[in-house]
């Protein structure tokens, strides 16, 4: 037995059992030992910003890690952008970055690089395995790591380490703290907030507080004390629909935002953080609330966030049986025809959406409505790149659908975005996931033209429109989905889109829609 059979015996005893992966070299002992182990179900990514999103995807779904294997720092720095967005989410993730035999690094090899510089950005913990006999330790302490609070861990697996003789392991559960109790002084301050605000009160909630059984708490609070329920800008997993509390989403744009939260006096956060701007813009502050507005934990990440809701409902005088608001009929809008636009597809996704579905939505500008109208959807979770990073939508889909084979997985994709990691898709069809990809074609980053006005710039150039379009020569979707392996068509009217989704939705298997806007 070697150490890389330790680390997989390791990871097999605490129930990671799946392996998102992009190896090399230094990483053969370990993918040898893996072979070892059926019980492991190995991945491949054609690139690691796949591998990353896909474990950030997996661990949104399961509230588990899977673990990641990257080649060295450089297959370290390829996944970054998504183990950024996977630590903004808290997902629980277990990075593997193989590296040099120990003795063969003072020799400066091509590959030879600081990879705990690389990797403590991005990452919640970091550690270097000492050698054969550190394996196990240091394997519990990444699990441990990456679920007490759940974050992103990262563990250096020297070659030398992982081919070492090591003695035969028999490792165990790793025993896991219990999240720290109730701060009672909180929820006693955060109920007098609430009760002396006069109606002018917010709330954030995320993690755990988003999850529908802890919603109808907080709705409950919010309907018996006139507190508004809010989400964060970018959504690390919501549960939606009809019959659960739907908590109106904090908008991208700075000004939005500002008059959304303008007569908030008081603002309880859940699990989350204050919301802040995305950037700086000339004249416009950093907060969102107002500067006299009173900003309190209720309970942070990490903390048992759907207790903490209990307790306040009890300290608010608030019974059990209180009724909440759902969502429960959609607007009254005739079906959208002709030519296909954003807000048609939104309803048509929305309408269609079977129950219990996945949605993971990188559609940037393009789907603004659709969270809005999920509403009134078939209750469904609901995901978004959480970090800013764009190239998250197709691996977090891809990770979610391994999570839940059972489910269908419908991602919403920018074609901008959707260009980082179209490899994605190719996994996609290798291990036949039942993901359909509706990618908003409007050949821009639309994004970056809004934020061009929000910096004064009202008028571009040619020089700007070439870096902030993506025409000359158009993306061809449904010629790159064919070329992973993936059936595709295209949809310019609304008539043929949801014809496409009809048929994407009625049978398994990995589809995508290039939906022209």
């Amino acid at each position: 037995m070697n150490g890389a059979d330790v680390l997989c015996d390791v990871l097999l005893a605490n129930d990671v059992t799946v392996c998102f992966a992009n190896p090399g070299t230094s990483e053969m002992h370990f993918v040898a030992a893996l072979d070892r182990k059926p019980e492991m179900r190995c991945v491949l990514g054609l690139f690691e910003g796949v591998v990353t999103g896909a474990a950030d995807g997996y661990a949104r779904m399961t509230d588990r890690p899977a673990v990641t294997l990257l080649h060295t720092g450089p297959g370290l720095a390829n996944g970054l952008a998504n183990m950024h967005n996977a630590r903004r989410a808290f997902s629980p993730m277990i990075n593997i970055v193989g590296d040099h035999a120990s003795y063969h690094l003072p020799l400066d090899a091509p590959l030879t690089s600081d990879i705990e510089g690389l990797a403590a950005p991005m990452s919640n913990w970091v550690r270097r395995i000492a050698g054969p006999e550190d394996v196990q330790p240091a394997t519990e302490a990444a699990f441990r790591a990456s679920l007490t609070p759940p974050g992103v861990a990262t563990l250096i697996l020297p070659a030398d380490a992982a081919w070492g003789g090591a003695a035969p392991a028999s490792p165990g559960k790793v025993v896991l703290s219990p999240p720290p109790a109730v701060d009672r002084d909180a929820v006693r301050e955060t109920a007098a907030a609430i009760g002396a605000a006069s109606g002018r009160v917010g709330m954030i909630v995320r993690g755990r507080a988003a999850r529908a059984d802890a919603l109808e708490i907080a709705g409950q609070i919010s309907t018996a004390c006139d507190v508004r329920l809010f989400s964060e800008v970018l959504i690390a997993r919501m549960q939606r629909g009809r019959g659960r509390v739907a908590p109106t989403r904090i908008p991208y744009p700075i000004d939005a935002a500002m008059a959304l939260l303008s007569d908030i006096d008081v603002l309880v956060l859940v699990g989350g953080k204050e919301p802040v701007a995305f950037f700086a813009y000339p004249g416009k502050p950093g907060r969102l609330v107002r500067d006299d507005c009173q900003v309190l934990t209720l309970a942070a990440h990490g903390q048992d966030l759907h207790a903490a809701l209990e307790a306040l409902r009890d300290e608010l005088g608030v019974k059990p049986s209180q009724q909440t608001d759902f969502a429960t009929a959609f607007p009254d809008e005739a079906a959208p025809n002709g030519k296909l636009t954003d807000d048609a597809i939104a309803m048509s996704v929305a309408r269609r959406l079977p129950d219990n579905a996945i949605v993971c939505d990188e559609a940037v500008t393009s789907a603004r409505r659709f969270f809005a109208l999920s509403a009134f959807a078939a209750p469904h979770d609901y995901m978004m790149g959480t970090g800013g990073s764009i190239g998250g939508g197709i691996p977090m889909a891809t990770g979610a659908a391994i999570a839940c084979p059972d489910r269908k997985v419908i991602n919403l994709e920018a074609d901008g975005s959707g260009m980082y990691t179209v490899q994605g898709l190719w996994t996609q069809a290798r291990e036949n996931l039942d993901v359909v990809t509706i990618v908003f074609s409007n050949r821009t980053y639309a994004i970056l033209h809004g934020e061009m006005k929000n910096v004064g710039v009202n008028a571009i150039g040619e020089n700007a429109r070439r870096m902030l379009d993506l025409d000359h020569p158009a993306l061809d979707w449904v010629s790159l989905a064919k070329g992973m392996g993936v059936e595709a068509a295209r949809a310019e009217t609304c008539e043929r889109f949801d014809a496409l989704l009809d048929s994407a939705l009625s049978r398994r298997g990995p589809f995508l829609i290039e939906a022209v806007i």
